[in-house]
């Protein structure tokens, strides 16, 4: 079996894994539960939490005392063992701590199975920047097929969904531990510094000003990053409320129609290597911040009959909004940083997007939700939430393209296939 369909199973089932789950478990929580937004939010924010520690302990570890692909798999089997005990939990109480510990074996594996990929796809000697989008589009196509699986067995409501993501989780572990070693850099000599000697060294390129605002905003996008993921089939299944809505397909197949984001994605991706090169980092992910503008604000006018065009395009747009932030950030890390921290790094960029700014956005979003934009009897106005999330990315985009300064440079977005 050559590199590339190997690295693209991975990719396939990374995703898969957790698509299963993360874009229902909010109709899980409202619908079949019952539960608040606040109590939902606090359950969601375990993704962020998770990300404030793991990706970066997971990168030290990976890049001084252990095989990467071995750590990945052991994640992920830890991982799938842990959903299985979700069904039985029956108070959001239990369920968050239950999803953190979920969430601390997986989280750190997004980022892991980037450096996995681009470690043996140098070591095999390919071009990084124009085989590493393929590989990854698979990624999407595995989430898409985790919807629809969901979708389609009636697991959009229940715990079953859990259920398919522990099943294929384990099996991806397994799988992990026969690809290609990827051993640490055991770069510590007895001269190290006291940071590298603990693996921290990558929280020195906070000291470098470009990087430093790179990761602020970073965050500040993070905070953006997973509100659809959270709040988006729940959306569209809360059109049941209004009669002349409630038995419209997208209602019916909420989960199906959210894919079609995940579909873009798979567009978008290979588009990064033409963007990247012939825009730049800065604009690419300037791109990105305005496409989450147009994601928050079609949603918050459209509709399953006269506004399902601007439901479709909002989907459409969330590939670009989505791939265009996390894969050109990830490409910026590895050409800007030194590889002896650059799983670090990777997990740093990691921990500023999934961790401080996801937490950020699950616990404001969640709270604000059940202070302003919740009526009685718990129907929300959803078109005032998704305006107030558009408000709030074009802020961010303005900030980023008066305060980051990045000149442009095709070859050093060339330097990562060396």
């Amino acid at each position: 079996m050559g590199i590339k369909l190997r690295l693209t199973i991975l990719s396939f089932f990374q995703f898969f894994v957790w698509g299963a789950w993360l874009i229902t478990i909010g109709t899980y929580c409202f619908n079949a539960k019952g539960w608040t937004g606040a109590e939902f939010g606090a359950i969601f924010s375990t993704l962020a939490l998770s990300s404030l520690f793991m990706p970066t302990i997971t990168g030290i570890i990976a890049d001084k005392w252990m095989n990467a692909e071995r750590l990945y798999g052991i994640l992920q089997i830890m991982y799938g063992l842990i959903l299985f005990y979700v069904p039985s939990v029956n108070d959001p109480e239990t369920l968050y701590y239950v999803i953190f510990g979920a969430m601390i074996c997986y989280m750190p594996t997004i980022s892991l199975s980037n450096s996995i990929a681009y470690t043996i796809l140098k070591d095999n000697k390919f071009d990084v920047v124009k085989v590493f989008p393929p590989i990854r589009v698979w990624g999407t196509i595995g989430f898409i097929v985790a919807m629809w699986t969901t979708n389609l067995t009636g697991s959009k409501a229940n715990a079953n969904q859990f259920i398919i993501g522990a099943v294929a989780a384990i099996v991806l572990g397994i799988y992990a531990f026969t690809l290609p070693k990827c051993p640490p850099q055991k770069s510590i000599t007895k001269d190290s510094s006291f940071l590298e000697q603990l693996g921290l060294s990558a929280f020195k390129l906070f000291t470098n000003y470009k990087m430093a605002l790179f990761f602020i905003f970073s965050m500040f996008l993070g905070a953006a990053l997973q509100l659809t993921n959270m709040y988006g089939d729940s959306f569209l299944d809360d059109f049941k409320r209004i009669p002349e809505y409630a038995d419209s397909l997208v209602v019916k197949y909420s989960t199906i129609i959210m894919s079609i984001s995940q579909i873009s994605e798979t567009v978008f991706i290979l588009t990064i290597p033409f963007f990247l090169k012939k825009f730049g980092i800065k604009k690419v992910m300037l791109f990105s911040m305005l496409a989450w503008v147009l994601r928050f604000g079609l949603f918050g006018f459209g509709n399953p009959a006269d506004g399902l065009w601007m439901i479709i395009l909002s989907c459409i747009v969330y590939g670009m909004a989505f791939d265009f932030f996390n894969i050109s950030g990830s490409l910026f890390i590895e050409t800007n940083t030194d590889s002896s921290i650059r799983s670090s790094a990777q997990g740093l960029f990691m921990m500023m997007t999934n961790g401080v700014g996801a937490y950020l956005g699950s616990k404001v979003s969640g709270f604000a939700i059940d202070a302003y934009f919740t009526h009685d009897g718990g129907s929300k106005d959803w078109q005032s939430i998704w305006i107030s999330f558009a408000v709030y990315a074009l802020i961010v985009a303005v900030l980023f393209a008066v305060f980051f300064k990045h000149k442009h440079d095709p070859q050093q977005v060339a330097q990562v296939a060396h």
